[in-house]
């Protein structure tokens, strides 16, 4: 079998674009967070005059999609402090931090307000992850419903949903295990975004490729799901270190 991959970057009508080239049939295109970075999958016998070619018959849509990332709103570094703006599900809320000598938490006060309580003298990455884990259970809660719903509705079965902070993907999907991660920001994206994630990579398990019959397959089992799309990429973007 082979395993080659190339990997560098090339530059196309002055859009750097990184290409990765490898033992695959078919040809692929993304754009990415936060700033629009151009990557491209390529079988291993395209040379690259062929994926300059792919890439300029892409420039229209590729443009497009990198002023989207240009026009989204990015968060700046959270220190997590009383006053600071956070996300959750898909609403704005501000912080309320108390301190005291008690087991840390974190509840919704009111439609605007979260509080966080925390033993006196934690740091930003001792607060960061008590919210985090906020984050991570209001997910697990709402996976059995939803998992029950789409696995009857998809006629498939999902062995493991596990939740990570992920840079460039929203989901992923391992055909074979049958396992799919999903990006801990999901939290803070209205709800149908969650469910388009889900059912995205649910639909994996059927279609494997984003070709027209994952499009088709999307458009039967969730014929709203460009309308949750755009919510998710109209969503302000997380600070991070971006670096690949």
């Amino acid at each position: 079998m082979n395993t080659k991959i190339d990997r560098y970057h090339i530059d196309v009508r002055g859009i750097p674009v990184e290409v990765i080239r490898k033992d695959i049939k078919n040809f692929y295109i993304g754009v990415h967070p936060p700033n629009g970075r151009v990557r491209v999958s390529a079988p291993l016998h395209f040379d690259d005059d062929a994926i300059r070619m792919a890439v300029v018959s892409r420039l229209v849509w590729i443009r497009r999609q990198q002023a989207a990332f240009e026009r989204q709103e990015r968060q700046s570094q959270r220190e997590f402090v009383t006053g600071e703006s956070h996300y959750f599900k898909g609403r704005r809320y501000r912080l309320n931090v108390v301190e005291r000598d008690c087991p840390p938490k974190v509840w919704l006060l009111n439609n605007t307000k979260i509080g966080l309580s925390v033993r006196p003298d934690s740091n930003r990455e001792t607060r960061e992850a008590v919210v985090h884990r906020w984050y991570r259970q209001y997910l697990r809660a709402q996976l059995p419903p939803l998992l029950e719903k789409w696995e009857t509705k998809l006629g498939v079965s999902v062995n493991e949903v596990r939740i990570k902070k992920m840079k460039t993907l929203w989901g992923s999907c391992n055909v074979e295990a049958k396992r799919i991660w999903l990006n801990l920001e999901l939290a803070k994206k209205p709800e149908a975004c969650l469910v388009y994630i889900l059912v995205h990579e649910m639909v994996h398990l059927l279609e494997r490729k984003h070709n027209d019959q994952f499009r088709a397959l999307m458009d039967d089992f969730l014929p709203q799901w460009r309308s949750y799309r755009d919510q998710l990429n109209r969503a302000p973007l997380a600070h991070e270190d971006w670096r690949y």
